[in-house]
Order: C-alpha cells, then sequence, then structure tokens
C-alpha cells in the first residue's frame, strides 16, 4: 500500500488496525510509515543523481593527434571496447557537435561529446616502486634495460609490471606509455614514451617497420650456417585461459602473417650456438618461434623449448631463465628526428654462461 494514493483518514485506519499489543499511537505508525516511504524516494533520488550523464571532455595537448577511438578507450576506463566502437559509429560521440569517424585525429582544445556509460571504479595503483637501469631518458622518452622475469605490464595473472612500478616510483610524471612490448622471460631494451606526441611517432615507427631490433640468443643445436634467412608465416591463437600460442603456418593460411628472421652465428659451442637475430617483422613470440620451428629451441624458453632438455640445462649449468636479449633498437628520435642506437649489453648472468661454455669448449 502506498499512503499518498489514500485519503490521509482512510491511512491513519489501516495504520491503526495494523497495531498488534502495541502502545503506540496511530499517528506514530503513520510517521513510521510516511518516513519509510520518504527515505525510498530520496534512495532513488540519490541513485538517479549518481547515473551516467553525458559528458563533455576537451582534448588537452599531449593528446593532439591521437585517433578517436584510442582516445576514448584510454580514458572510458572498463567501458567494453565494442561499445566504445557502437557508440562512435551511430554518432553518439561527437567533436565540436559534430559526428567523427574511429580514426578521426583530435586536436588539442577539441571538444569531444560523450554519451552516458558507466566507469570502472579507478584501480590503485600498488605495484612497488622501482627504477630500472636507463639506457637514455629525454623530456620525450625513456629507454631502460629491463631484466628477465619482470612483465612490461600487469594482467593475465601478473598484478603489475614496469610500467606500473615506474609510476609509482615517479608520481609527479604526467605522461608515461610503453612504446612496445617484451616478453616477460626477454631482456634488454624497452623504449617507453614520456609524451603523447612521442608515443605516437613511435609506435608509427613500429608499425612501419622503421626501427632497427637486434637480439642475443642462445640456442640448443648447430645451428647451420646455411640458414641465415628465416621467412615463414606465423599465426596467434588464444587458448580458453587466455594464453597466446603462436605457430608456423603455410604461406596459403588465411590467418598466417608474414614474418621475417634473419640470423647469424656468433660464437658455436658445444651442443649450443650464439646468435645475432635480426627481426623485419615484430609478431607475437617471432623469434622464438622461428628458431624452435627451425629445430634449434632457444635454450629455457618454457613454452616453446623442450622441457626435459631445459630442466637439466639448469641443473648442469645453474642458470634459470630463458638466452633471449634484446641487446639494440634503433630509431628516430621523436622531436629531433636523429637517428639513434640503443645498446644493452649481455645480462652478468648470460655473459656468464658464455665465458664458462667457451672456456670448457677449449679444454
Amino acid at each position: 500500500m502506498v499512503c499518498g494514493d489514500l485519503l490521509p483518514q482512510t491511512c491513519h485506519d489501516r495504520a491503526a488496525g495494523a497495531r498488534v499489543n502495541s502502545d503506540k499511537s496511530s499517528t506514530y505508525s503513520l510517521n513510521v510509515v510516511l518516513r519509510s516511504i520518504a527515505g525510498k524516494v530520496g534512495a532513488i533520488g540519490a541513485a538517479a543523481s549518481t547515473a551516467p550523464a553525458v559528458r563533455t571532455m576537451q582534448v588537452d595537448a599531449e593528446s593532439d593527434g591521437q585517433r578517436l577511438d584510442n582516445y576514448l578507450l584510454r580514458l572510458l576506463k572498463g567501458v567494453p571496447k565494442t561499445h566504445v566502437y557502437r557508440v562512435i559509429r551511430s554518432g553518439e560521440v561527437r567533436i565540436n557537435m559534430g559526428r567523427a569517424a574511429a580514426d578521426t585525429r583530435v586536436a588539442a582544445g577539441d571538444l569531444i561529446r560523450v554519451p552516458p556509460m558507466r566507469l570502472a571504479e579507478p584501480r590503485v595503483n600498488t605495484a612497488p616502486a622501482r627504477e630500472y637501469t636507463i639506457l637514455m631518458e629525454d623530456e620525450h622518452l625513456l629507454a631502460i634495460d629491463k631484466p628477465a622475469g619482470v612483465a612490461v605490464h600487469g594482467g593475465s595473472g601478473v598484478s603489475f609490471g614496469v610500467i606500473e612500478q615506474l609510476r609509482r616510483a615517479r608520481p609527479q610524471a604526467r605522461f608515461l606509455e610503453l612504446v612496445h612490448r617484451l616478453d616477460k622471460e626477454t631482456s634488454g631494451v624497452l623504449l617507453l614514451a614520456k609524451k603523447r606526441s612521442a608515443l605516437t611517432a613511435l609506435q608509427d615507427q613500429f608499425r612501419d617497420r622503421a626501427t632497427g631490433k637486434a637480439y642475443a640468443a642462445l640456442v640448443f643445436g648447430n645451428w647451420p650456417a646455411r640458414l641465415k634467412l628465416i621467412d615463414a608465416p606465423l599465426h596467434k591463437t588464444l587458448d580458453a585461459a587466455g594464453e597466446r600460442h603462436v605457430r608456423v603456418v603455410g604461406a596459403d593460411h588465411a590467418d598466417g602473417r608474414r614474418s621475417i628472421t634473419q640470423v647469424r652465428i656468433v660464437q658455436t659451442l658445444p651442443g649450443l650456438t650464439l646468435l645475432d637475430v635480426v627481426i623485419k617483422t615484430g609478431r607475437t613470440h617471432q623469434i622464438r618461434v622461428h628458431l624452435a620451428s627451425s629445430g634449434h629451441a632457444i635454450v629455457g624458453d618454457p613454452k616453446y623449448g623442450d622441457f626435459v632438455r631445459n630442466k637439466a640445462f639448469a641443473k648442469a649449468q645453474r642458470f634459470e631463465r630463458m638466452f633471449l636479449h634484446a641487446r639494440e633498437l634503433s630509431f628516430q628520435h621523436p622531436a629531433t628526428a636523429e637517428r639513434l642506437t640503443l645498446q644493452a649489453g649481455l645480462p652478468a648472468e648470460c655473459a656468464a654462461l658464455i665465458a664458462r661454455l667457451g672456456a670448457a669448449a677449449t679444454t
């Protein structure tokens, strides 16, 4: 029963008739009912006040030149990607009162109208602060020497990575984003952008294959001297747990992506070969899959290597990581256009292993 639908006396009588073994007055019961209704109305009003509303966002200088879809995906945390694209296609998202496509480049000062949508609660960065060995840093970019065993970002069962730790260590940084990625097990040169304009320019270079990437890899077996180029398409799939798996496929495979890897022998060791590897394409797990598919898996590779062989080698050599190191990265500076080449020497554990193996080979 809603008292507002009845005459005051009727409401009073029903409230009074409902009393059982009570010395409270009917006026008291009526007040209780009215207070209850007022509380519910207030709760509805509060809920309405916190409901998502149309918002207008102004593009800042750091976002100048970014695609509209990427701009929204970055700011609308927790909103499904499909929903973001749907509201763009439907015209509910407007730039300066006009419709825009997903690939429209936003400009500093643009006003972006975004329809009502519920955002996720902001996540608190609980990663422990950590700085890494710096190879280069200026106002535009930061290059570090990433150690093996550290993910570049959190996700897929990893609570945090390099980017979360650096942001925690640098709370004053207005902008800090990964330019590219390295596998958790891979060490070496990792590039981060400190400005949106730098991020866009550097990622364009990676996409256009205008960067140079060289790796050091130790593989099982004697690498054939004649095998200097691997040009084999790769196909990536995800399992039910979201784990990525990559394999070589035929040239006629519908989902195969051309992948090119150049290989040079650096040193031949007993039952092993140290290689210098240059990739012309940047596919997921490209080096690991190409080398393994050639019959020479990388030492310590937990996904594409030989588990039994890795375990025996780790025990005999006390070497617990995958021997893949991003030793060199060359690119054009996003602000000066100067061609830069950054290098990271072999990690101590890798250099020590090669020294031991080399010494054993000469005795």
